[in-house]
C-alpha cells in the first residue's frame, strides 16, 4: 500500500474536506438544548454519511435515552491491529451571542483559523481522521488496519450513555488502541501526545443557620450568619503555600518523576506569557512545584461559585438564612472520586460549626487517567506526528478532565492515545471558538501515517 497515495489524495482535496467541516459546523448541535434535539440528530446523520463516504462496512446510529451514538467499522485487515476511534459531534452553547465576530454556525476562514462552534472541540478533530481514512480507501481501496468508530452526541453534558453503551458492546468494540483527538497540542509547532488528565470531584455545600432570613439589627450578634460560617470553612480548605488541608487528601497521589520534571522543564511553557493570558497581577501554585507541574500533574481544590443573602440593587439589612458553595477538585493518579469525597465530607462536617446545618451534595465525578509511555503505541503515534508535522513530537499532561477515557480504557481493557490538533486560546466552550487550519491539514496527515504507524506495531 502506497502511504504517497493517501498523502497526495489529502493534500489534492484540502478545499473540499474544509468545505465539509464548514457543513459539520453548520449544524447547531448544542446536546444541552431540548430546542436542538433534532439538530443533533441531523448532526448524527451528517456523521453516519460521512462514514458511508469513507466506505466503512457497517455504520449506524445507535439510539440512546437522549442521543445517538454514530457507530462505524471497516474489518478487512485480517491480522492487523484494530484501532478504535473516539470524538464527539455535540457542542456547547454559544452565550453569549454578541461576543461572537461571525456567527457560531457559520464557519468562517480568517487570520489562518477557521472559526465557529465545534470546529475543535470536537467535530474539526474527529473529522479529519474520517478524512484520514478516506485518503487510504479512496487510493489503496483498503486501510491498513481495522477501524471502529464511536462518535457519541452527549459528550458535553457528561457521556450520560457512553458508559452502557460500553459494557454492553464490549465484544463489538474490542481493539488494541483507542485514539482520540480532543485535546490540544502546548503550542502551534509542537505536535503533542497527551498521556495524563487529571479527574474530578465535584461538590455543593448547603448551610442553614435560621428559618428564614432574620432583621441583621434585630437578630446581629446572636445568631449565627450561615455566609460567615461558609467563608470560614472555606478558608479552611487549603492553606498559604497551596497545599489542600483534608486530612489524607494526598495518601494515594502519585508524585511526578524526576524524568517528568524534566521533560517539562523543555517544554515552551512561559510563565510570563501565561500570567498576562489569563489576566492575573500575580500567579499562584503550589509550593514545591512548578506551574506547569501544579496544573499538570498535582491536584487542586477550587471554589467554583459562592451565593447567599441579599445581592440586589441597594441595601437590605439580612442575616441570610441560608449560604452555598460548589467547590471542585481536580485529582491525579490514584485518587478515586469517592475516596475524596468520604474524606472532603468528613472534614466539612468536623470543622462546621454547631449553629448551623449543613448538606455536602456530591455532584459528579470522573477519574484521572495516565498511560504508560513504555507501550509501543506511543512510539507509533510519536512517528506519526513527526512525518506529519515534520517536527519531534512531545509528550504533555494536561490538567482537565475527560472522565470517559478511564470509562474507556479500564471497560475495553485498551491503551489510549490522546492525540489533539487544538491550540491553548482556542475558545473551545467561549464565542469565537476556532482550530488552526495549519494544524487541521498537517492532523489530517499525521492521521494518515498514524494509521501505517499503528498496523506496523
Amino acid at each position: 500500500m502506497s502511504i504517497e497515495k493517501a498523502v497526495a489524495y489529502a493534500e489534492e482535496n484540502r478545499d473540499r474536506f474544509l468545505h465539509e467541516l464548514k457543513e459539520l459546523i453548520a449544524i447547531p448541535s448544542v446536546s444541552s438544548s431540548s430546542e436542538h434535539k433534532q439538530d443533533v440528530q441531523r448532526c448524527a446523520q451528517y456523521v453516519r454519511d460521512a462514514m458511508k463516504v469513507v466506505g466503512f462496512e457497517r455504520v449506524e446510529m445507535v439510539e440512546t435515552e437522549r442521543h445517538p451514538i454514530v457507530y462505524g467499522e471497516w474489518l478487512g485487515a485480517p491480522g492487523c491491529p484494530t484501532v478504535l476511534l473516539y470524538g464527539h459531534y455535540d457542542v456547547q452553547p454559544v452565550d453569549p451571542l454578541e461576543l461572537w465576530e461571525t456567527p457560531p454556525f457559520e464557519a468562517s476562514e480568517r487570520d489562518g483559523r477557521l472559526y465557529g462552534r465545534g470546529t475543535v472541540d470536537d467535530k474539526g478533530q474527529f473529522y479529519l481522521h474520517l478524512k484520514a481514512m478516506e485518503s487510504w480507501m479512496k487510493t489503496a481501496g483498503k486501510l491498513p488496519l481495522n477501524i471502529k468508530c464511536i462518535i457519541e452526541g452527549e459528550e458535553e453534558v457528561g457521556s450520560e450513555s457512553l458508559e452502557p453503551f460500553l459494557k454492553e458492546n464490549q465484544d463489538m468494540l474490542a481493539a488494541d488502541v483507542a485514539v482520540i483527538s480532543d485535546t490540544s497540542m502546548v503550542k502551534k509547532g509542537w505536535p503533542s501526545i497527551t498521556y495524563g488528565l487529571r479527574g474530578i470531584a465535584y461538590f455543593q455545600i448547603d448551610l442553614r443557620g435560621s428559618e428564614q432570613d432574620l432583621h441583621s439589627g434585630i437578630f446581629g450578634g446572636a445568631v449565627k450568619n450561615p455566609i460567615h460560617a461558609l467563608t470560614d470553612i472555606i478558608g479552611q480548605l487549603k492553606d498559604k503555600d497551596g497545599h489542600v488541608t483534608i486530612p489524607g487528601f494526598y495518601d494515594n497521589v502519585v508524585e511526578v518523576t524526576e524524568e517528568e520534571r524534566a521533560a517539562m522543564a523543555e517544554l515552551p511553557f512561559d510563565e510570563e506569557v501565561f500570567r498576562q493570558e489569563v489576566g492575573a497581577p500575580e500567579l499562584t501554585w503550589e509550593k514545591g512545584y512548578s506551574a506547569l507541574e501544579s496544573l499538570w500533574c498535582r491536584p487542586a481544590l477550587d471554589v467554583n461559585g459562592i451565593w447567599g443573602g441579599f445581592t440586589g440593587e441597594g441595601s437590605k439589612t439580612v442575616i441570610p438564612a441560608e449560604a452555598h458553595a460548589k467547590v471542585s477538585v481536580r485529582l491525579v493518579p490514584n485518587q478515586e472520586p469517592d475516596v475524596i469525597g468520604n474524606l472532603f465530607e468528613k472534614y466539612i462536617n468536623e470543622i462546621s460549626p454547631p449553629e448551623v446545618e449543613i448538606t455536602v451534595q456530591r455532584m459528579h465525578g470522573g477519574r484521572p487517567f495516565l498511560g504508560d509511555l513504555s507501550h509501543p503505541v506511543f512510539g507509533a503515534a510519536s512517528r506519526a506526528l513527526e512525518k506529519g508535522f515534520g517536527t519531534k513530537a512531545v509528550f504533555i499532561r494536561e490538567g482537565g478532565s475527560i472522565p470517559f477515557v478511564r470509562d474507556m480504557t479500564d471497560t475495553l481493557d485498551l491503551p489510549c492515545l490522546l492525540i489533539g490538533f487544538g491550540l491553548p486560546g482556542e475558545n473551545a466552550h467561549a464565542p469565537n471558538e476556532w482550530i488552526d487550519l495549519e494544524n487541521y491539514a498537517l492532523g489530517t496527515l499525521s492521521a494518515i501515517h498514524l494509521y501505517q504507524e499503528l498496523s506496523e506495531m
